[in-house]
């Protein structure tokens, strides 16, 4: 679906965005965008992403379409791009911070704190102070412990309970194990939230990152309907949010996901008119908005393999992806002008690997590429989701990298 003018206007004045040169992306043109932003800086090596805000402006619009009952917190900690969040704000999003930083950064955007849930369950103590300062009043819980700080440093602070889902099973980064209060716990946490006279305002989880098993959305959101019916027994004031947390991707699984969701919060809550639901999709906005360019600077021939050396790597933006790390077709912007993407050409069995000289920085292993040659260029994309973000200076290698911002519309 085209990303509509009135989408544009609003992300080319957001805080972030306002100011910055945003190049008109034509269909299939980054490509020439790439080869553009290379030759117009010929002594420029570096590597450099291309966030396309054109792709944000789509997928908040299949979100609004496929769950328009369910508003979206954006998960600052997948990728904090002030771009990015700026272009996420103006489109309306709110914001899962779980650190101070992390609230900073959303708030410097000019967003108000009302827009904002502190959503960590164990948060250190400084970093409640600060939002009671600001005015961050959503936070998560799962223990007596936490429910003591925000006793002492924010009591004005409404409260989620955070659950263990049932069912995690097939998510790529499964959470149970770390946050969420087990079902004996439900009762003694609402209590004691209660004695404390803190308000706890609804139930939170987290069927962990870019899950598959989408069943794990529908008991999910059956146990946190057991949470709200115990608190009505236990007397508590009525409980009015449901944060459904993230795990969701944007490619054909989503579909799949948002109709769990949906069957899910009719079987379980369609007698709640007044219920609120939210959710903390990081990856579903991040990830494929983001194209990472990376330069070519060394090379090894052993026989009929080829071995490359590329200026970003494990320890940089591929250190959470690995797993399904994919390459679009080379840049031989130096080597080969005419064919520049190498159509056609003969290909070896290549190893590419990161700069550091850590032997596990190795991005590809057994992948037939053409012959490139040094300062050629190698492009990732899909690369926005927990890159950057968990990006180090390992063996003194920057993590921070230039972006440029286009606009498809696609």
């Amino acid at each position: 679906m085209a990303a509509n003018t009135k989408s544009l206007q609003i992300i080319m004045g957001a805080p972030g965005v306002k100011g910055k040169t945003v190049t008109a992306l034509p269909k299939d043109g980054l490509t020439d965008l790439i080869r553009s932003v290379v030759s117009e800086n010929q002594d420029f090596k570096e590597p450099f992403y291309v966030l396309d805000l054109g792709v944000v402006t789509s997928l908040m619009e299949k979100w609004t379409r496929s769950l328009p009952t369910v508003r979206p917190f954006y998960a600052v900690k997948c990728n904090p791009d002030p771009a990015f969040l700026g272009a996420m704000a103006a489109l309306g999003s709110g914001f899962d911070c779980a650190s101070q930083a992390e609230i900073e950064s959303v708030l410097s955007l000019g967003v108000s704190p009302d827009r904002v849930i502190f959503a960590h369950p164990c948060k250190i103590e400084s970093h409640i102070k600060y939002a009671a300062a600001v005015g961050v009043k959503l936070t998560t819980f799962d223990s007596i412990g936490e429910i003591e700080k925000i006793r002492k440093y924010h009591p004005e602070c409404s409260l989620l309970i955070r659950i263990k889902p049932p069912d995690e099973s097939g998510s790529m980064y499964p959470l149970g194990s770390k946050f969420g209060a087990l079902p004996e716990e439900f009762a003694p946490l609402l209590q004691a939230a209660q004695s404390a006279k803190l308000t706890v305002s609804g139930v939170s989880f987290h069927v962990g990152s870019a899950t598959t098993n989408f069943s794990a959305y529908r008991s999910a959101v059956a146990a946190a309907k057991a949470v709200f019916d115990t608190a009505s027994q236990l007397g508590l004031p009525k409980m009015l949010v449901l944060n459904i947390g993230g795990g969701f991707t944007a490619g054909p699984n989503f579909d799949h996901a948002a109709n769990a969701v949906k069957s899910a919060l009719h079987e379980y809550f369609k007698n709640e008119p007044d219920l609120t639901v939210i959710s903390e999709p990081g990856m579903f906005f991040a990830e494929s908005a983001f194209t990472l360019a990376t330069n070519i600077f060394g090379k090894r021939v052993r026989g009929a393999s080829r071995e490359y050396w590329i200026n970003d790597g494990v320890y940089g933006s591929m250190n959470c992806v690995l797993s399904n790390v994919t390459l679009n077709a080379p840049f031989a912007c130096t080597s080969n002008h005419g064919n520049p993407t190498c159509q056609g050409m003969k290909t070896y069995c290549s190893t590419v690997f990161g700069p550091t000289c850590a032997a596990v920085d190795t991005v590809l292993r057994g992948h037939q590429l053409p012959e490139l040659q040094l300062n050629d260029w190698l492009v990732f994309p899909n690369m926005g989701a927990y890159t950057a973000a968990v990006g180090s200076n390992f063996n003194g290698f920057k993590a921070a990298i230039t972006t440029h911002l286009v606009y498809s519309n696609p």
